[in-house]
């Protein structure tokens, strides 16, 4: 301690406008570098939106510590270990949580009064200062890793911004003021259910007729929306590849730096693997800050991560516990503000993005109008021949990401984002305050409110590989989760349904209600559905009772005209040569969409109980095979 007191009594630290020798010609004089590297680094940085020290090690040509110690030089402060050393809590009210995080700094020392303030971006600290007001001549630098800044901004904040990222979109945009503690949504429930018994035991063809009728209605909706989406695919039919056309866009003079969030819950085998794809991904490392998000309590893939080499670009943050609130979102909400990047993007654990992904959503936002917020990719699996239900989910994906969604787009209506594969303009994300803390399909949610504020979601024609579920069960679970997050994204954007009109207008307003209240109840009220096939059967129908023998026989047809479209769109999404070996697996489809109705009632009955539980996903199942991570084709249209 007394040789660190010396050091910082020398008056040449106080002085941060003295001249200094660049960080390359230190290294260049401890040997730590050749001048052939800083020349080469150097000429990297001329693209590259990232300090000297940065590219260096993302290169390999020098270690962290070397480059921390020559800062240290260079701004002739100490270098500090805060594993080691770590500061005292009572330090935090001395700096703000947000200064912190905005300069990537952490209260260190009192020295006599003087607060020592732990920095790995030492260009940054006058700016740091000035933040400070009346408080800056009050401060001094010391130099400490980045990575454990972090952990200590976690150690003293962590708390604080952990409720801040459970709490971050308004109350007025979120589910997070239903009340769950009471039991009124349980009387709620158990009211309407009562009253439907009564309907059914007083009037039970009409109780049914009224139930096939919004069947029907739900039906004719989701119908169309499929309809005019295949139309308008047919009639703007593109060339067999676009990617091609994206590369002969021009890339910015200077490349940004893209943050990827990627959120991982008890995993046991994936992150090695996920690694491993990543690492192959061609934008300079750089300028890649992949940051990996796991609970303060997931002991599970702290124990994975322990064991696993992790590369200078990727980092770790963990979220401490908020009123035992585990979901995606609010981990997402916590490690966006430990981003470094312009560009915010998601990937989900078993993700096999393209390698050259990154460089298209680059050279998208270079050129897109400034309301174009998000970019989602297409979606696919690498496993659809695990079995039976991979094959259906597959089927059931390129159906929705290669035919339906770029038909939705070309029409104009809210995109409801998928959960990975989403990148961001930062500045606009923030302004939205992020996702949804509470909503377990935060991404749906969010891409409603980025509709409601005027901005625009494009879908880029790159792919990103991951796992089908191919167990019954968690298939289940997964279906659940994301009925159970449709029906309350609808509830949260219907309180004030005038609102949401005058926000969208008629034609997306209506496709909002389609996308979301009509798919959750067509597998609510599927069941009623098919009893159509009583009529084609000869059997008598509650509709022809009550409504007549031409109401039945029209709905009949209209029944299955659009079990017929379902077909022949799943077929025309498979009919490309990456997928065509599902051809005749699209036949077996009718047995597959059935279990929705299953996931659907347990969604249901989570939306009453426990409208924020998240059933996570199990992933590594079935691992990536390894030509996916290696190569994976353009993403093509299927017409």
């Amino acid at each position: 301690m007394s040789n660190l007191r010396l050091h910082l009594s020398n008056p040449q630290i106080a002085r941060p406008n003295a001249p200094r020798l660049p960080l390359g010609r230190h290294l260049v004089d401890a040997g730590i570098i050749s001048s052939n590297d800083l020349v080469h680094a150097l000429e990297l940085q001329r693209y590259v939106d990232a300090p000297l020290g940065e590219v260096l090690i993302a290169e390999g040509l020098a270690e962290r510590i070397d480059v921390l110690d020559a800062l240290a030089r260079q701004y002739q402060a100490q270098h500090v270990d805060l594993q080691r050393d770590p500061p005292p809590a009572h330090l935090a009210s001395r700096l703000p949580a947000g200064l912190c995080l905005q300069y990537l700094a952490v209260p260190w020392m009192d020295m006599a009064g003087t607060l020592l303030v732990a920095t790995s971006k030492p260009h940054q600290f006058e700016t740091l200062r000035t933040a400070m007001g009346t408080q800056a001549n009050q401060i001094l630098p010391v130099i400490a890793d980045e990575r454990l800044i972090h952990d200590q901004i976690t150690r003293l904040y962590g708390p604080a911004l952990a409720q801040r990222a459970a709490a971050r979109v308004p109350a007025a945009a979120s589910c997070r003021t239903w009340n769950i503690a009471d039991n009124k949504r349980n009387l709620w429930a158990a009211a309407i259910l009562f009253l439907l018994a009564l309907a059914l035991a007083m009037a039970p063809l009409w109780t049914l007729t009224a139930g096939i009728i919004w069947a029907f209605v739900t039906l004719v909706m989701t119908t169309s929306l499929k309809a005019a989406a295949l139309w308008s695919q047919i009639m703007h039919k593109t060339p067999e590849t676009r990617l091609p056309q994206i590369s002969r866009e021009p890339l910015p003079n200077r490349l940004p730096r893209v943050s990827v969030l990627v959120p991982l819950l008890k995993e046991k085998e994936i992150a090695g693997a996920l690694i491993t794809r990543l690492s192959r991904l061609t934008y300079p490392k750089s300028l890649l800050d992949v940051v990996l998000v796991l609970e303060a309590s997931d002991e599970t893939t702290q124990e994975t991560l322990a064991r696993t080499k992790l590369p200078p670009w990727i980092s770790v943050v963990e979220v401490p516990e908020a009123n035992r609130l585990t979901t995606k979102p609010r981990a997402l909400n916590y490690a966006l503000d430990f981003c470094r990047g312009s560009i915010i993007g998601v990937w989900d654990a078993e993700d096999a993005p393209d390698p050259d992904q990154i460089e298209h959503v680059v050279r998208r936002f270079h050129t897109a109008p400034e309301n174009v917020a998000c970019l989602q990719g297409i979606l696919d699996y690498y496993n659809p021949k695990a079995n039976w239900l991979s094959r259906c989910f597959t089927i059931e994906y390129a159906s929705w990401w290669r035919v339906l969604l770029p038909g939705v787009a070309r029409l104009g209506l809210v995109i409801p984002l998928g959960g990975t594969t989403l990148f961001f303009r930062r500045s606009i994300l923030e302004k939205l305050a992020g996702w949804d803390a509470h909503n377990v399909t935060e991404d749906a949610d969010l891409g409603v409110r980025l509709a409601r504020h005027g901005y625009v979601t494009e879908l880029l024609p790159t792919v990103t590989h991951e796992e089908a579920n191919c167990r019954l069960w968690p298939w289940v679970r997964q279906r659940s989760r994301w009925l159970k997050g449709f029906l309350i994204t609808w509830c949260v954007h219907m309180r004030n349904p005038l609102q949401l009109l005058r926000d969208l207008g008629w034609v997306r307003f209506i496709g909002v209600q389609t996308m979301l209240l009509a798919t959750v109840s067509q597998f609510i009220f599927a069941p009623l559905l098919w009893s159509f096939w009583l009529a084609v059967m000869g059997l008598t129908h509650p509709i022809e009772v009550t409504l007549g023998t031409p109401v039945l026989w029209f709905m009949v047809g209209v029944f299955i005209l659009s079990a017929t479209l379902n077909l022949g769109l799943s077929l025309l999404a498979v009919s490309g040569k990456d997928h065509r070996h599902l051809m005749w697996w699209v036949f077996t489809t009718p047995f597959y969409y059935p279990l929705g109705v299953l996931a659907a009632f347990k969604g249901l009955h989570e939306f009453v109980v426990s409208p924020f539980f998240w059933d996570k996903t199990e992933h590594g199942v079935t691992p990536a095979p390894e030509e996916i991570s290696l190569h994976s084709p353009c993403a093509q249209p299927p017409v």
